[in-house]
């Protein structure tokens, strides 16, 4: 989609409808502006990053975004590549780019390893009982959507989502629920990568 449709198809969704589109426009092109700017480069224009080393974006929730943003800037959560990115941004502007990027469409991806993948699902749906692995829908959902609160999760990179538990498991990410440091502490190397797998693979 050319950036200039996209900035008139996100003031409408901003505005909830054609009355209000013209007050919101300004809206819309200060986030396509930001996106165009810094996030496309690493995340794309439409929130679907090419490389799994980062997240893909669209469909995430707006105010976990825009957490995430805040925690960024802050420090709270480490990173050397997104905090020079925030740094100049205000707390508007995450709200916008939460916005944004929830207002674009999720794309289904392939699962690369379907055999790996069921070994997932099993984990995803049920845990490990035998480990005390909790199962990831009880926070997460039955098909990785998530919440305001809590991520979605459905189409993410494989890699990502395995790079994220590696984190965790070694508190190196402290700024989300801390309840996600003993699940990722339980996993094993397969269970790991076979959860990342199946969430991959989810729409």
């Amino acid at each position: 989609m050319k950036p200039l449709a996209v900035a008139r198809a996100f003031a409408l969704l901003l505005a909830g409808g054609l009355g209000n589109a013209a007050a919101q426009a300004p809206d819309a092109e200060r986030a396509l502006e930001i996106v165009q700017g810094k996030c496309f480069i690493c995340h794309g224009t439409d929130g679907e990053s090419s490389s799994p080393v980062f997240p893909r974006l669209a469909g995430q929730h707006a105010g976990y975004i825009e957490r995430q943003l805040a925690d960024y800037q802050s420090g709270r959560r480490k990173s050397d590549t997104m905090r020079p990115m925030v740094r100049d941004l205000s707390a508007a502007d995450f709200a916008l780019l939460g916005r944004y990027f929830e207002s674009r469409p999720a794309q289904s991806h392939p699962v690369a390893d379907g055999e790996l993948a069921q070994v997932g699902w099993f984990i995803f749906s049920r845990g490990n009982p035998y480990s005390g692995v909790p199962a990831c829908t009880s926070c997460h959902g039955a098909k990785g959507q998530g919440s305001e609160t809590l991520p979605r999760l459905a189409g993410q990179h494989a890699a990502y989502i395995e790079n994220q538990l590696k984190k965790f498991n070694a508190r190196e990410r402290t700024n989300d629920n801390a309840v996600m440091h003993s699940v990722a502490s339980k996993l094993t190397e397969l269970e790991a990568k076979a959860v990342s797998a199946y969430i991959a693979g989810l729409k």
